[in-house]
């Protein structure tokens, strides 16, 4: 990516951080997105600490075959499963500065189909 590229990212990116803030009842999922891979963890913003993760390098995601937007979603999934188990069901979303579509929306599609309210 140009520098251009990455500082209108990072303008977006902090804009956004203004309004989403994450607590321990209703997390902050935050999402990155590079060229090869995805990851995704849930923030409680209030005490700074990363309550779950998951991303496309995870060892079941990884082995299984598809596009990127395929395997995207297969994260959100993953990490809605991890938040049921912490007792989880709200979150707000965090797009981290991306537009909503391809990748990103595929993560959000996938954690709503596994039961993540946003």
């Amino acid at each position: 990516m140009s520098t251009k590229a990455v500082n209108s990212r990072q303008k977006i990116r902090y804009r956004i951080r203004k309004k989403v803030v994450g607590s321990a009842q209703r997390p902050r999922l935050s999402v990155f997105r590079s060229n090869s891979d995805i990851y995704v963890q849930l923030i409680d913003d209030a005490n700074g600490v990363t309550l779950a993760a998951a991303s496309s390098r995870d060892k079941d995601i990884k082995a299984q075959k598809g596009t990127k937007s395929e395997k995207s979603k297969l994260v959100g999934a993953a990490l809605a499963t991890k938040a049921a188990a912490l007792g989880i069901t709200a979150v707000v979303f965090d797009r981290g500065g991306y537009l909503y579509h391809g990748r990103v929306k595929s993560v959000a599609d996938g954690a709503r189909e596994a039961g993540l309210q946003f």
